[in-house]
This record gives structure tokens, sequence and C-alpha cells, in this order.
């Protein structure tokens, strides 16, 4: 059963649910207002039979002695105002009034009754006729008032009503409560089912929009939500969207990536060829190459293979998904010695130029080769766009790193592009490099908690470039105490 009704759709589901809880209320109160009415209508009969036997008039006491001095089943005259009236002795014999129709059958709790030494107010029963009529029975004790005659207390008096009218009523409002309750059931069940649509539309069209993605792989379907709404399905159908976006995004992205390393691939490639086609086809024609020739088309050679090996790093380096699984490979670093690190290279890389540094102690936590790398890269975009025998500026102190050249400088309209993937300045694209420096500098220290800028010189020639990362002037105390990082970093 729990199995069918759980592979039944998620509408039928609640609707099934709000009419079971509906139907449940329901018969909660039908069934509480059925024994409410019940209760009200017997309390009336059950007055009205204290009423009748209460024994104030002075007739209605003479009858009673003259019934216990000689009682009968001779029906007598005189009663009681019910519909069955009898006084029974401890003998067993019954006397019956006029307006009774019958004998009431007597039970065992009359009997107990006949013992009670003063009148009472005696016991109420469900009892039945001898004809068979269900009756509403009140038994009392009658007290000896009078010596004189042969009256014993061990009497009652028995007065009785059928429960024809009262039953009828209860049955009819058992009937009209089951139809309402009926009724009202069927009405919770369309109510929940037509709720349950009405809710479950903004689901449906998320279905659709999913299995739309799932078939098509189109992730520009976006779904309609009102701003102003702030429950569950809206925020569910906000977090969708922004899913898609995101995915889509990042599809273009990586279109682009593979576009842009495509097309960077592309010239060290067909150079490669070019000239490994020449050398082949020396060799294959019998007709050498001049030595100076071919010297300078294996230098070429060599160049493009350590320029694609260079691209092919930047690449690999740009693929690795940003998320936590660097974090790894973190501990705490010792900056000034990666920035000495890398001054040492870019003074082999610019012989001819004069690297002024001015560097401070400063301890981070980052990856040690990557930092390096970054530091690297802003370097040798200063030696690549400083002029023959001019200067470039290092300076560390409190955890801001500046890198200051005197190069042709950029201009305001290329600086929100400088962190693009590929993106190369028009000053820059006839030297070498692929245009993703910058945006492994941008990464590296973005996953170091800290950020990079690039803004013109104040002076108005040349570029600044600035790193800053968190850290501290002095290690922390878990840290190797060589400062470069070990094991202890990773505390």
């Amino acid at each position: 059963m729990i199995k069918r009704l759980r592979s039944l759709p998620l509408r039928s589901r609640l609707a099934l649910l709000v009419a079971a809880a509906v139907a449940f209320a329901v018969a909660a109160v039908s069934v509480t207002c059925w024994f409410i009415v019940q209760g009200k209508l017997y309390d009336q009969l059950d007055a009205d039979l204290r009423k009748a036997t209460a024994l104030t008039d002075p007739k209605q006491v003479g009858q009673i002695r003259e019934a216990l001095a000689t009682c009968t089943q001779t029906p007598r005259e005189g009663g009681f105002g019910t519909t069955y009236s009898q006084i029974v002795t401890a003998d067993g014999t019954t006397c019956l009034f006029t307006n009774s129709y019958g004998e009431v059958k007597v039970t065992d709790a009359d009997e107990e009754v006949m013992q009670q030494s003063s009148a009472g107010e005696g016991i109420l029963r469900n009892g039945t006729a001898e004809d068979g009529k269900a009756l509403r029975v009140l038994t009392v004790s009658l007290p000896l008032t009078d010596q004189r005659t042969q009256a014993r207390a061990d009497a009652v008096l028995i007065a009785a009503v059928p429960l024809d009218g009262t039953q009828s009523t209860l049955n009819d409002l058992a009937l009209l409560l089951l139809l309402v309750s009926g009724v009202g059931v069927i009405g919770a069940g369309a109510a929940g089912l037509a709720v349950a649509r009405a809710g479950l539309r903004p689901v449906d069209k998320l279905t659709e929009a999913v299995e739309h993605v799932a078939r098509t792989e189109d992730l520009s379907v976006r779904i309609p939500v009102d701003d102003d709404s702030e429950d569950e399905i809206a925020r569910l159908s906000h977090s969708f969207n922004s899913m898609t976006s995101s995915l889509a995004n990042s599809r273009e992205l990586q279109q682009q990536l593979i576009a842009d390393a495509g097309h960077e691939l592309r010239t060290p490639l067909t150079s490669l060829r070019t000239n490994i086609e020449l050398l082949t086809r020396s060799e294959e024609t019998g007709r050498p190459l001049p030595e100076a020739d071919r010297k300078a088309l294996l230098a070429s050679v060599k160049a493009q293979m350590t320029e694609l090996a260079a691209l092919i790093g930047d690449l690999q380096e740009l693929s690795r998904p940003d998320t936590g699984q660097h974090a790894g490979r973190t501990q705490i670093v010792a900056w000034q010695e990666t920035v000495e690190s890398a001054l040492r290279r870019a003074r082999l890389r610019g012989p001819e130029l004069t690297i002024t540094a001015d560097v401070e102690p400063w301890y981070v936590r980052a990856e040690p080769a990557a930092l390096e790398r970054a530091v690297v890269n802003i370097l040798d975009n200063a030696v690549k766009f400083s002029p023959e025998g001019g200067t470039i500026d290092v300076r560390l102190t409190a955890g801001t790193l500046t890198v200051r050249d005197h190069g042709p400088g950029i201009s305001a309209s290329e600086l929100p592009h400088v962190f693009d993937r590929f993106w190369r300045s028009e000053s820059a694209r006839s030297l070498p490099g692929s245009g993703l420096g910058l945006s492994i500098v941008a990464r590296t220290v973005q996953q170091a908690g800290g950020e990079v800028t690039l803004a013109p010189a104040p002076e108005g020639d040349g570029t600044v470039a600035t790193i800053r990362l968190p850290g501290a002037p002095v290690p922390p105390p878990e840290s190797s105490p060589d400062g470069d990082g070990g094991d202890g970093g990773q505390g």
C-alpha cells in the first residue's frame, strides 16, 4: 500500500493527504456532535421522567398507597405523565396504570433500587417493553409514609418513555453528518488537487525546463519568477536560473578558452612545421642548407618548442578548477624569499636593465610554486616592456608588492582587460607571449586571499603592478623555522 502511494504523482499524494486530513477532522467533529446531541436529547428525556416521578401531587401519592395495598396487573387509573408507568413490589407483583401500553421488563438494577430505605434519585437506563420497543427507563424506590397500610418499603416505581423519536432524530442526524462529511471529504480532495496543481505549476515548469536542458543542452532556458515572491518555489526557480546562467557562462568560457588556445597554438605549430619541412626537404633533395641558416632554423625550432611548452604549461595552470582542491598544497611561505628568487630570474632575462629592490619580511599562506610563478610573470612583464637601459623598482612592505616599470604604460581603455585570458595590448602583440601570464597571476593571488591591480604610474610613464596578500611579518609558531613554508605550515 505504501509503495503504491509512493508511486503516485506528487499532486495526487497531496490531494489524498488533504482529503485524509479533512476526513479525519470531519469524522471527529461529526462523532463529537452526534454524541453531544444524543446527550442533550437523553438529558431532556431524563428531566421529563424525573419531573413526572417527583411525587409532589397528593393524588399521585394516594394512588401509590392504594396500589401498594392492593396491587394487581390490571391497569389502574392515574399515571405519571409517561407512556409506561408501573409499580413493582418485592414479591414481583406488577401494578400497571391506565396510561401504560405494556409492561417494562424488570432488571437486576431495578431490584437493587428496592433495597433502598428511602427515596433517592433512582437509576436511569435504556430498556425494552414487552412489545419490544426501546425505552428510556427511570426506576425510583417508594418510601413508606403511612404506617397504617400494609405497604412495604421494598417496592419501586418504574416510569419509561419510548426512544423511537429520539433514535429517529439521532439516525437522521447521523445520516446528515455522514452526507456532509462525504461531501466535505470529496470537496476537500478536489480542493487539495486544485491547490496541489496550482502550487506545483512552477515545479512543472522547472521540470520541463530541466528536461529541455537534458534533452537539448540548451542552457539559455530561464524560468520566469516574480521578483516579489520569496517562497520556496521562487527560491528554487532563482537557484535554477542562477545555475543555468553559471553553466552557460562556464561553457562559454570553456569554448572561448579552446578557441583562443587553438589560435595561440596554431602560430608556433605552423612555424615549427615550416622550419621542420625546410630541414627535411634539404635532406631529401641532397641540398644541405648553409651552416648559418641551419643553425638559425634549429634555434628557431628550439625557441618555438620553448614557447609551445610554456603555452601548454599556462593552459594546464588555467585548466585547474577554481575550487578548494589547491588548499592541500598551501603552506606558510616566506614571500620575501619568493620575490628574491623571482628577482634573480628577472635579472638574467634583462641584464641590460637596472632592477632595484626593497624587500621586507612577510609570511603568507599560499602554494609556493604558484606564488613564485605569479611574481615571475609580473617581473617578466616589467622586463618585456621596459626600454633598454631602463629601471624597474620592486618594493615589498607590509604584505604589498609593487613592481614599477618605465615602459609605454597601459591606456585607460585597456586596463579592464589586462587580466583576461589571451588578451594582449596592441603594443604587446609583436612581442613573445600568449596573453595568459596576468590571468595566472590573478588566479593565484585570488586563491591566496589577496588582490592584484595594474595602474598607470603616477609620473605618467610606465605601469605599477600591485599585489596585496594577507599575512604577518613573522611566521606563525607552527611553521618551520627556516621560513620556507615547510611541513609545519600545513597547520
